[in-house]
């Protein structure tokens, strides 16, 4: 087998939260988000996003509070 070079490498993305020190995401922070949805209303995966398993969770958590408070919607048209 050929050895891959460090061009074929994907970049490893890094925990946005992580990098600003966050201890917790505001279920209210629409904006902040709506970052983390597909156009469908879809909660994007952490591999496409880069997020930590921690602050992935704090993220999913945050999504469903403010779905629930009609905040975000569930599905987008």
């Amino acid at each position: 087998m050929a050895k891959q070079d460090t061009a074929d490498r994907k970049k490893k993305k890094t925990c946005s939260f992580c990098a600003e020190h966050v201890d917790s995401i505001d279920y209210k922070d629409a904006a902040k988000l709506k970052r983390y949805l597909t156009e469908a209303g879809k909660i994007i995966p952490r591999r496409v996003t880069g997020n930590c398993a921690r602050h992935q969770r704090m993220i999913t958590t945050a999504i469903k509070r403010a779905r629930e408070a009609a905040i975000i919607n569930y599905v987008f048209d």
